[in-house]
């Protein structure tokens, strides 16, 4: 799979953003932001051989979705929200 438009990526104050460049930067204003997953998906897209593929690659991180998973229950649980 390969991207159709011109971009970057760069972490900015510990934000992951995606700078447009080239032909793209002249009709593309503004920035990208991306959280962890979006990162994941950009860094291995071209990698993947179809959609089917790079959905497999998330599915195998199973490891950090679980720590993810862990942190945010944790933190609703000491706010008492659940």
């Amino acid at each position: 799979m390969r991207f159709k438009k011109e971009f970057i990526e760069r972490e900015i104050v510990g934000e992951t953003v995606l700078i447009p460049t080239g032909e793209t930067a002249a009709h593309f204003n503004g920035l990208i932001s991306v959280n962890e997953l979006g990162r994941f998906i950009w860094d291995n897209y071209e990698n993947a051989k179809d959609e089917d593929d790079l959905l497999q690659k998330i599915l195998d991180e199973k490891e950090v979705a679980k720590a993810d998973l862990d942190e945010f229950l944790q933190t609703l649980k000491d706010a008492e929200i659940i």
